[in-house]
């Protein structure tokens, strides 16, 4: 529902936490390494962006293409930071992020794999859910002070 002046209303707290809690769900799943836990935050046709640009629709797809991954590469582990969260309307919202990576077997991050994510969730049977997620390499091409500048904000969080 839209205010009078063409915005949409604030989404509620706990819907705002529990978009919060997908994108929280989704990086823990990809760290643990497990395609199944990844793939269960997602509606059944839900798509998928990856960091490559690789492209996947649907949770089925989703988990078999992540198993894949996690069986023939050693992934890294995500930290991540939400820019924010809000509505698109009655049961949607859109939650931006900022994420790196640290490498597997090292211990900090690798520039080159820092990402802005966006996560589209929408609430069905009472239950909110990944309808879109993108994953696009924050490189910010001729502006190396801003990649520097993420760089450091997430090392923060390590």
């Amino acid at each position: 529902m839209e205010t009078p002046a063409g915005k949409p209303e604030a989404l509620a707290a706990l819907d705002e936490r529990e978009v919060r809690a997908l994108h929280r769900a989704v990086l823990a799943a990809w760290n643990a390494r497990d395609a199944g836990a990844f793939a269960a935050q997602f509606l059944g046709d839900a798509d998928l962006v990856g960091f490559d640009g690789s492209q996947m629709t649907g949770r089925a797809e989703i988990e078999a293409t992540l198993a894949r991954i996690f069986g023939d590469h050693p992934t890294g582990a995500y930290v991540g930071k939400v820019r924010g969260v809000r509505p698109l309307g009655r049961g949607a919202a859109l939650l931006r992020a900022v994420v790196g990576m640290v490498p597997a077997g090292d211990a900090t991050l690798n520039p080159a794999l820092n990402a802005v994510q966006v996560l589209v969730a929408e609430q069905r049977e009472g239950r909110w859910w990944i309808a879109l997620f993108q994953n696009t390499p924050a490189q910010f091409h001729g502006r190396p002070e801003l990649a520097q500048a993420l760089t450091e904000e997430l090392r923060k969080l390590l």
